[in-house]
């Protein structure tokens, strides 16, 4: 086992109304402390989810775990072949290299911490998701950088049959 000690000199402060939003309805990404900023440590978002809307598509990280906090409403979450409904204050952590995917649950919005540990510069990755959503570049172009952000996409059968 190797130990990760993330490189930082001062605690990272993020106040509410300066963090960068991305996207609107139905899925808000608030961008809060991306890798470069605590040393490598970790990646966190928080993600805003209207009634019923996906938050991300079947993926696996090669490197890093992802964590998955319910701050308000209700998630399903993908993890391997299982499908977990979590709730307000409920907390699933996802290993490396385990799929995972998330939405909110039917019927309820969601609102989620997600961290990711060791972390990723991912700020850009979420930027290139709402380029997509703006037709300024084509879906197809995540292909071309799931390696530079650890985020690899796969089909689920499990996934796409939940509803």
């Amino acid at each position: 086992m190797s130990l990760f000690v993330p490189k930082f000199d001062e605690s990272v402060i993020v106040r509410d109304a300066e963090a960068e939003v991305v996207g609107g309805a139905p899925v808000a990404v608030r961008l809060l402390a991306d890798s470069s900023a605590t040393g490598g440590a970790l990646s966190t978002v928080r993600v805003t989810l209207a009634e019923g809307a996906d938050g991300a598509h079947p993926h696996w990280h090669d490197n890093s775990a992802e964590m998955f906090f319910v701050l308000d409403g209700a998630a399903e979450l993908l993890s391997g072949d299982d499908i977990v409904t979590a709730e307000r204050g409920d907390l699933v952590v996802v290993p490396p290299g385990r799929p995972h995917a998330f939405a909110a649950a039917p019927g309820a919005t969601a609102d989620l911490l997600v961290v990711i540990t060791p972390g990723v510069e991912r700020f850009e990755y979420f930027r290139h998701l709402q380029r997509i959503r703006l037709g300024e570049v084509t879906p197809e172009s995540l292909l071309e950088v799931q390696d530079l952000y650890d985020n690899h996409f796969l089909k689920s059968a499990v996934w796409d049959g939940r509803r």
